[in-house]
């Protein structure tokens, strides 16, 4: 099963998800070349989306190192990235029967009324892998493994429940969508604390400036494009150690500018792929649900169920993209000068666009109030992931796959797109350092979602 499951993975999200699609669009009565095309659409769009990220890495990731070394930022503990993890958690027995596992909650959860989301994006299931996979190398228990990933699981179906209505009135062509990705979701309760007390702050709602309002005010200035332009020739400019070295390195500064400006502007563009693939999948998997589990017909089809998807879906919003490059020099900086974190993050950078899609609906683009959110999370999720990292290390080397390892002269390795995630750390703790009784609190914690979450799709139905 593992073999099999390593081999399905293998082949990635851009080949995954259009056979998914395709699959699943036939059962659910759609012409062959319909779904095919469907399927083919959001396959180019993660092949785009994958393209454009590697631009940006293969680029922004040496001049970071650069910066490191100028700057001697170097901390002992490892940025392996999401690859590694992902690797690691399906090709472990967690990993090996996730996929039907979640299907089963899925369906359980969906016939009791306690969620409304249907979970399709089966490759992001590599989270709540990757959890039991080091509750299982931490505890050697496989029961407190499956435990931990399907309590992990329980509460992402819920965020995105609750996110839902929000998350579709905030995004265009979002109708019918959530997002059951427990990275993002992780991030949600940050959004909602931080924007009360910043709600609170007098004058602190005249600061209400979106996307659009930049490019309004500041014109070119405002413009992702622009922005990614500055910030690329600014790193390219900190990773020069005088200004002999800036005036030879032009090219080299301008080249880079100029990439990050071209993925500011390309990702948005590429992300229109997964909705033109995504909208008849999406409707006809909610009407064959409304009629297969016989929901009350006084509700819309759209407000009834939800299609759990990617948030590479919205990754593109402007506000989204003027943040996230904005951050990374910050986060950089942060890194070092915090006390007792010992994580560089430079591989998962690529990754600080997925930080935003839950966020957004509830600061409604400003993009003032989603840069403070932000930071506070990442500065947490620092904390996060330096905590994790001995745990996320052990797994990595007790899975013992080729390629995949800490580099010498370093203590460990983590990955800022999962250690950082608020209840991947939550769950992980309470199984494993609490034991019995965290595990039982973690339990309950799904639980008590489940019971408000039914109770709320009651009060919907009436």
């Amino acid at each position: 099963m593992e073999q099999v499951f390593a081999y399905v993975i293998g082949l990635g999200a851009s080949v995954m998800m259009p056979v998914i699609f395709t699959v699943l669009g036939c059962l659910i009565g759609i012409k062959f070349s319909q779904a095919l095309k469907s399927g083919l659409k959001v396959g180019v769009g993660f092949v785009g989306l994958g393209v454009v990220t590697a631009l940006l890495t293969s680029n922004l990731g040496p001049a970071l190192k650069g910066m490191t070394e100028l700057y001697h930022l170097n901390l002992p503990y490892f940025d392996l990235g999401w690859p590694a993890a992902a690797a690691v958690a399906y090709s472990t027995a967690v990993g090996a029967f996730i996929i039907p596992v979640c299907l089963g909650v899925n369906v359980v959860m969906l016939l009791t009324k306690t969620t409304r989301t249907v979970n399709i994006d089966l490759w992001n299931y590599w989270h709540f892998a990757f959890l039991g996979a080091m509750v299982f190398f931490t505890t050697g228990s496989l029961a407190w493994a499956f435990y931990a990933a399907i309590v992990l699981y329980v509460i992402t179906l819920c965020m995105a429940d609750f996110t839902a209505k929000g998350f579709q009135s905030y995004y265009k062509d979002m109708e019918g969508i959530s997002i059951p990705q427990p990275f993002c979701q992780s991030f949600t309760p940050f959004a909602v604390a931080i924007g009360w007390l910043l709600d609170r702050i007098p004058g602190f709602g005249k600061l209400n400036i979106d996307a659009e309002g930049l490019k309004k005010k500041f014109g070119l200035l405002g413009e992702p494009l622009f922005l990614g332009l500055v910030i690329g020739c600014a790193i390219g400019c900190l990773r020069c150690d005088s200004l002999a070295a800036v005036r030879d390195s032009i090219p080299a500064i301008l080249k880079l500018g100029v990439t990050v400006g071209a993925v500011m502007e390309l990702i948005p563009r590429i992300t229109g792929l997964f909705i033109e693939g995504l909208k008849p999948i999406s409707q006809a998997v909610q009407e064959k649900l409304s009629t297969r589990l016989k929901t009350s017909q006084t509700l819309q089809t759209s407000q009834t169920f939800s299609i759990g998807m990617s948030p590479a879906l919205v990754i593109g919003h402007p506000t989204t993209l003027v943040v996230s490059i904005l951050l990374i020099p910050v986060i950089l900086f942060l890194s070092v000068v915090l006390p007792g974190n010992k994580f560089l993050p430079l591989a998962s950078l690529a990754g600080m666009f997925y930080l935003f899609p839950c966020v957004l609906p509830i600061t409604k683009g400003n993009v003032l109030k989603t840069f403070i959110i932000g930071l506070v999370a990442l500065v947490a999720g620092l904390y996060f992931v330096t905590n994790l990292t001995p745990a996320f290390s052990h797994a990595i080397g007790a899975a013992k796959l080729d390629g995949i390892t800490v580099p010498e002269g370093f203590e460990g390795g983590a990955a800022l797109d999962f250690a950082s995630a608020l209840w991947c750390w939550v769950v992980f703790h309470l199984t494993v350092t609490l034991k019995w009784v965290g595990a039982i609190a973690a339990g309950l914690l799904a639980l008590g979602m489940c019971a408000v979450n039914r109770k709320r799709i009651g009060q919907l139905a009436n």
